[in-house]
């Protein structure tokens, strides 16, 4: 729900109160048109409707007001000294719609400016999108940056948030999901731990192993995922330590404390430089994903615009899947 309060109440198309402010505005407009045009021809054709139009408008107004407000001759037609007073206290409202609506097109079509505020994962938002804001406000100096890291998904509406980055498979239909890259689940431990309690070659010896889960914010503990046999199956082992971060959850793995499933754009390069060795890489399960989110392909404001192509390009350009396979002996010798 919006936390911007509104002055008038809103009751839908029977609510009188907006019937008569419509009418009136329509009424002001062909006034307003009118003396700006000197002619009820001339502002119909500004306007887009007949002439006889905007002579009802006017004689509506006239009539709500109980005042004349033009003198019309077969020849001209001009303001009454009520209309010219009227004229001029309508005239700044109707300058500040139309400057309303230029900055409108301005931030539609004119170079991206304004506020951007982006919804992520904690894991995620640290390791991958803040790191990107930099150089893509380097390049949108215009654009003000304000990102929230929360492992709920985001409110758009209440959260007035622009973009979200969310995760894993999405299910919800109301917003657009584009996906960044995949989402790979591996199971990995330091060198240190193998050394000392080996790894699982199977699902099955979890249970012999000292696991590290992780608290999601909903306070559900996160099963792990596997393919067994062509089959999906989640499996929750019993943890010696269970953490509601999961930088935490890394740390711990890295300090040799134990293992735990995490998302490889958190551990491919570690992987790569031997300070994380996978394990049960024949069970991994089909990849998820990593999306950026938003409400509407329809009239996107341009900030939002060249933050989800830069964000794509970007993510991608990163290189954050692995291809995990198991150790070898003389690994975690």
């Amino acid at each position: 729900m919006s936390t911007y309060p509104s002055r008038f109440p809103l009751s839908g198309a029977d609510d009188p109160f907006a019937s008569k402010m419509a009418t009136s505005f329509a009424c002001v407009v062909s006034f307003l048109a009118v003396a700006s045009e000197g002619s009820f021809s001339r502002a119909g054709d500004r306007l887009g409707i007949g002439r006889s139009s905007v002579s009802r408008n006017v004689q509506k107004l006239e009539a709500r007001l109980d005042t004349r407000l033009f003198l019309r001759t077969t020849r001209s037609t001009s303001l009454t000294r009520e209309g010219e007073l009227f004229y001029e206290n309508c005239q700044p409202g109707m300058e500040r719609i139309a400057q309303a609506l230029e900055d409108m097109r301005e931030l539609r079509n004119g170079p991206p400016r304004g506020h951007l505020r982006i919804g992520s994962t904690p894991g995620f938002g640290r390791k991958v999108v803040a790191p990107l804001l930099h150089d893509f406000h380097l390049q949108y100096p215009e654009i003000e940056l304000e990102l929230l890291l929360n492992d709920q998904p985001a409110d758009f509406t209440a959260d007035r948030i622009d973009v979200s980055f969310r995760e894993g498979r999405m299910e919800d239909s109301g917003i657009v999901a584009r996906q960044l890259i995949p989402m790979q689940m591996i199971v990995c431990a330091s060198p240190g731990y193998a050394r000392i309690h080996g790894l699982p070659r199977h699902v099955e010896e979890l249970p012999n192993h000292r696991c590290i889960n992780f608290r999601t914010a909903s306070g559900r503990i996160r099963e792990w995922e596997f393919k067994i046999d062509g089959v999906a199956q989640r499996r929750q082992p019993l943890a010696q330590q269970t953490f509601n971060d999961a930088d935490l959850v890394l740390q711990a793995v890295l300090r040799g404390l134990g293992i735990a499933q995490l998302p490889a754009y958190q551990v491919c390069d570690l992987l790569d430089d031997g300070r994380l060795l996978s394990c049960l890489a024949q069970h991994a399960p089909d990849d998820g994903g990593h999306y950026i989110c938003y409400l509407s392909r329809k009239h996107l404001p341009a900030r939002i615009r060249v933050f989800i192509d830069y964000m794509i390009e970007h993510t991608r350009a990163l290189d954050l899947q692995c291809l995990p396979t198991m150790p070898t002996l003389s690994t975690v010798e």
